[in-house]
């Protein structure tokens, strides 16, 4: 969503393209709904080919440093893990 505006079917076919085949539906808008309320993400309905108006998805202000909060604070536990498995994998491997 970051990179383009997207809506929910859109945005749970790329989760999926990358690797996150579990997201579903059934996730996704819910998920949308509660970072709309919480003022994460910004939306426009716009009108669909043939069909009912899509509601677009957008990150908000707030939504970009959320995210940019949420990717370091994941890359420091990640660094923290590798950190600890790096010496298993070294004795693992003796």
């Amino acid at each position: 969503m970051e990179e383009e505006e997207t809506y929910g079917y859109e945005l749970t076919r790329r989760l999926r393209e990358r690797g996150l085949s579990m997201v579903g539906g059934g996730s996704i808008y819910p998920l949308l709904g509660r970072l709309e309320r919480n003022g994460l993400v910004e939306t426009r309905r716009l009108a669909g080919r043939g069909g009912p108006p899509r509601k677009y998805y957008s990150p908000s202000a707030d939504g970009r440093r959320a995210l940019a909060s949420g990717v370091a604070e994941w890359r420091a536990t990640r660094d923290a893990v590798d950190g600890l498995l790096g010496p298993i994998e070294m004795e693992v491997q003796r």
